[in-house]
């Protein structure tokens, strides 16, 4: 049993194939300027046909893994936060594991949608302290090119594939706590607002109750969340929001009053990942540099089931 977890490496994968704006005015009836005036989206990546969702979370896992200097062997939790895995069984935590080797670990998937990252990696931190698990892996991956109509201009032109990883460890004695207490909670009654539904399954969402609700309920939520840390969000050093675009990811970093943070904007490179987009946005910042070990950084995830969590975790 822990007193507390940390994050102790990160890793995101991104399938080759890049969509740009200009690929998608041939295919639907928008432009590149209309596409960045209202979500700000320049290029996505998408998976091929032969690349499932477990494989981009198996190359996200492998690379946090490493950069952890871990081997398999040493995880006994693996959680994968994914909407879009088309089997339901094996499911994808599972096929995780069997990709990479790792022997007999709990293997669990979360269907949050776009909080689904922030919802993995409080169920892996919660599994940590009361001594159920001593190193998990925990991934957002999401591939949205599969569920979405390629016909529809206003959900096209929104989603991109990829996966991103955590490496998640008990603190030492006396060692502050890394990963903060979570917020989380949801809008049952909105939960309609964001879909993927139906067969095949196809992802539609009303976009305006969304913006309004991520602009306006979301920021007071996301300042209770850097509350539960005891940090104001001055203190801040870094604000990684769910990626959906970025109309709403500006205003809402604004209005949390996050003054000294770096904004994640991967949105623009990456499109709207769903739970891939919080890890892969994270781990892009380390990759570069732009944050350093130790920073105080606010993750907040929000959308489908319109749930929310939250936490600020210590960069790696």
């Amino acid at each position: 049993m822990h007193h507390g977890s940390r994050i102790t490496a990160v890793g995101h994968y991104q399938p080759a194939r890049v969509l740009t704006n200009e690929d998608l005015a041939g295919m639907v009836d928008t432009s590149d300027e209309w596409i960045r005036s209202r979500v700000g989206i320049r290029s996505r990546r998408i998976a091929g046909p032969d690349e499932p969702v477990d494989e981009l979370a198996g190359h996200a896992a492998a690379k946090a893994l490493a950069a952890a200097g871990l081997t398999p062997a040493d995880v006994d939790l693996v959680v994968v936060a994914t909407s879009t895995a088309i089997d339901r069984s094996p499911n994808t935590a599972a096929r995780v594991a069997a990709r990479l080797g790792i022997p007999g670990p709990a293997a669990l998937d979360l269907n949050v949608v776009c909080a689904g990252f922030t919802h993995a990696l409080a169920t892996a931190d919660h599994a940590v302290r009361a001594g159920s698990s001593s190193r998990a892996l925990v991934v957002g991956a999401d591939k949205m090119s599969e569920v979405v109509d390629w016909t529809d201009r206003s959900t096209c032109v929104l989603v991109g594939d990829g996966a991103g990883a955590a490496v998640v460890e008990g603190c030492a004695p006396g060692e502050e706590a890394g990963i903060g207490p979570v917020l989380w909670g949801s809008v049952p009654e909105m939960g309609n607002a964001v879909r993927i539904e139906g067969t095949p399954p196809r992802f539609a969402q009303e976009g305006q109750s969304v913006y309004r609700w991520a602009t306006t309920r979301l920021p007071a939520i996301a300042r209770r969340a850097c509350e539960r840390s005891g940090l104001e969000p001055g203190d801040l050093a870094a604000v990684v929001l769910h990626q959906a675009n970025l109309r709403i990811i500006e205003p809402l970093a604004a209005k949390i009053g996050a003054v000294n943070a770096v904004v994640a904007r991967d949105v623009v490179e990456s499109g709207n990942t769903s739970a891939a987009s919080i890890p892969l946005a994270l781990s892009k910042l380390v990759e570069r540099g732009e944050i350093t070990t130790g920073d105080p950084v606010l993750l907040f995830g929000f959308g489908g089931n319109l749930s929310y969590a939250g936490q600020v975790v210590r960069c790696p």
